[in-house]
């Protein structure tokens, strides 16, 4: 067995036990935690494909932002899980009845996939001419580049969607009024008192 056929299994298993321990942990931290290690361990896999772009990519948006805001949360959060728990096996055989029905879906999907007729397929740079990422930013920003500015503001509008659906106006609480700080009279705004010596205030 050669070096990278036992890199292979190594970081397959690793992706196997990270993804069922995350199913089955009890503990939401551990959870994370084994997510973590799910997504190093496909990271891997993405290195021996050759695709290390994509690898740099999982590692630092998901295992270094994504998945330790999760952990944050999780931790920060005074979340009682037991209580969540309590009402999931009333909805485990609904969620049994999806599960079943995506899998039969994806089945007959995948059965049935076939490629039309005069539909030409991106060829693959040949491998020592041109780098993955290069490859990668050829073609988003040559052949996608308005899909890709499309995606891009998508996510702008979504996430403006989500700040202003989570934005509450509290009457409670004091906010900076910038404007009305800029035009502030220091003559109205500051009383000067002469303490004589020995009265105090």
């Amino acid at each position: 067995m050669t070096v990278a056929g036992f890199a292979f299994y190594v970081f397959a298993l690793t992706v196997l036990v990270g993804g069922l321990f995350t199913v089955v942990s009890r503990n939401p931290v551990h959870a994370v935690l084994w997510l973590i290690t799910a997504f190093i361990g496909a990271t891997g896999l993405f290195v021996l494909l050759g695709a290390e772009f994509i690898a740099m990519l999982l590692m630092i948006v998901y295992v270094g932002a994504v998945a330790v805001l999760f952990l944050f949360v999780v931790m920060m959060l005074d979340v009682d899980f037991a209580e969540l728990r309590a009402g999931m096996a009333k909805y485990l055989p609904i969620a049994l009845l999806i599960g079943v029905i995506l899998l039969v879906e994806l089945g007959m999907i995948l059965g049935t996939w076939v490629t039309a007729d005069g539909v030409e397929m991106l060829a693959a740079p040949v491998a020592g001419e041109v780098q993955n990422t290069a490859a990668l930013g050829m073609v988003i920003y040559t052949d996608y580049i308005l899909l890709f500015q499309l995606a891009g503001l998508v996510l702008l509008v979504a996430m403006i969607g989500a700040i202003v659906l989570t934005m509450r106006h509290r009457r409670d609480i004091k906010r900076q009024n910038v404007v009305e700080q800029m035009h502030r009279d220091p003559k109205a705004a500051i009383r000067m008192i002469d303490v004589k010596p020995g009265q105090g205030l």
